[in-house]
């Protein structure tokens, strides 16, 4: 007899193919794509969107569901898949067809929006889709919320199982209490460290060159990954064959440099998960905050580290060499860890990054609970950064458009950012039990720590949550006092505070 999961297998493939498609456009639409495609391509997303919104939920599908439950005769990975489905279609039996397709539609035109209105800094022009946008969300929340559920703790789901607002209330708290403080020591210390050296008239093509060998030390495999140029650095996956990560070039050595570190760790994490999770419903990170621990863990505890750059920064220095020439490695280490007030969350330090993070998470709160209105997003934004950072943004651009978030109708998701530098910290305090980090990085056998998280974090896919991993592989449940150690530990020596 036919097992009921052998029978359901067909329809995830084809909605894993489906997916596929719908994942190699949003690349290309932020890589490659004319200006002028936008519309015409938007259509075609709708149209496979709602392809894949119909391979999922239907009748067939759901039953199918119901019968491995009731069969009860599988497999780690196989039940994983099923709960995995039963959680989008509880996502997707609440919304309407023409409305998901519509959806799609929209945000993949606002995308383009929205990078017109920050090109042009005028956000008057991306007010309304993201209205738009934002409206949807909150409907499609609505559609989807349990009695006395907040909206937001909806949207959260779909990014950060296991956590609602009233936790992340909670974690917010301690940034305030604890990091805002620690941020203005640093502010008012009498130490400066000089990082002059970092900004120059950097071609694209020694950039490029030096990052893709920093993506190669660092573990990204250019045989199942390539990389490109985007306005948002970002990374996306196929499979864990084909692993995609963008950066963008500037003024700013450091800004290519550790964007590319960071999106290798995210790619590292894709390339980890097991080759029997793979295009399947669980075969992608287990949260955004645990990718986002990955991806921070490299660029920030790892690559900014002076053990990191001690086996390459002679080719660091011979690239750049008439601005590094006569840097030491000292000094080019804390001046990549330099902490100050910025507008911009991308070129963020590690300080005051998740101080970036808890203004839009205030703000989102604020735009789902119907306490801000869209076109007020500006000077709540501005009023914000001057809040908890002590600056103000004299532009939209480098302001409330600087992020490429909203336009996709990615609310809740932000939360997940500050998360993983959480969980980073977490881990990173339980590795350094288990073996000599520095050492190993001094050595260049950056291949151990990364089987440690393959073994420990990677490979499980979604077959655990994100809370599941930290009690697995720390033997505690989410604690964000590491982060707060870490923190201290690093700024008070950097900046000689007591």
């Amino acid at each position: 007899m036919k097992r009921a999961f052998d029978e359901l297998k067909p329809y995830l493939d084809q909605a894993m193919a489906l997916n596929t498609a719908l994942v190699l456009f949003e690349w290309d639409n932020e890589t490659l794509a004319p200006e002028e495609a936008g519309g015409l391509t938007g259509r075609v997303i709708g149209l496979l969107s709602g392809q894949y919104f119909q391979a999922v939920n239907n009748e067939q599908v759901v039953a199918l569901a119901k019968q491995c439950e009731a069969e009860g005769n599988l497999t780690e990975a196989e039940a994983a898949q099923v709960k995995e489905l039963e959680k989008e279609l509880e996502k997707l039996s609440h919304i309407p067809r023409k409305e998901y397709e519509e959806f799609a539609r929209l945000t993949a035109e606002s995308t383009r929006v929205w990078a017109k209105a920050k090109e042009t800094n005028d956000f008057s022009c991306f007010a309304p889709v993201l209205k738009k946008v934002l409206e949807y969300q909150k409907k499609f929340a609505g559609y989807r919320a349990k009695a006395g559920e907040k909206l937001m703790d909806v949207m959260l789901k779909d990014y950060e199982p296991g956590f609602t607002t009233e936790l992340l209330d909670q974690f917010f708290d301690v940034i305030r209490r604890e990091i805002v403080p620690l941020f203005h020591e640093v502010r008012d210390s009498k130490v400066q460290i000089p990082d002059e050296f970092l900004t120059g008239d950097f071609s694209d093509e020694t950039q490029e060159k030096i990052g893709r060998f920093v993506a190669e030390y660092t573990g990204f495999d250019f045989r199942k990954g390539v990389m490109a140029v985007s306005a948002h650095p970002f990374t996306t996956n196929l499979h864990n064959k084909d692993v995609r990560i963008t950066t963008h070039y500037t003024n700013r050595l450091d800004s290519s440099l550790f964007s590319i570190i960071h999106e290798t760790g995210h790619a590292i994490y894709e390339f980890g998960i097991r080759d029997d999770l793979t295009q399947t419903m669980v075969g992608q990170g287990a949260s955004m905050a645990m990718h986002e621990s990955q991806s921070r863990f490299f660029e920030n505890i790892i690559g900014r580290s002076r053990s990191f750059w001690e086996p390459i920064y002679p080719k660091l220095q011979e690239a750049f060499s008439e601005n590094l020439g006569k840097v030491s490695l000292e000094e080019f280490v804390k001046a990549v860890n330099k902490a100050q007030a910025g507008l911009i969350r991308t070129e963020a330090d590690e300080l005051t990054y998740s101080l970036h993070i808890l203004v839009r998470y205030e703000l989102e709160k604020e735009l789902i609970e119907g306490n801000l209105q869209v076109e007020d997003l500006p000077g709540a934004w501005a009023d914000k950064y001057e809040e908890y950072l002590g600056i103000r943004p004299e532009t939209v651009a480098e302001g409330v458009l600087q992020d490429i978030h909203w336009s996709q109708g990615s609310f809740g998701y932000f939360p997940s950012y500050a998360l993983g530098n959480a969980f980073g910290a977490q881990l990173y305090y339980h590795m350094k039990k288990e073996m000599d980090i520095d050492g190993l990085l001094a050595a260049g056998k950056l291949s151990v720590i990364r089987d440690y998280l393959r073994e420990h974090v990677h490979q499980y896919g979604k077959l655990k949550d994100s809370r599941q991993i930290l009690k697995d592989a720390t033997g505690e449940d989410f604690d964000p006092g590491y982060y707060v150690k870490y923190l201290k530990e690093k700024y008070k020596a950097l900046y000689q505070l007591s």
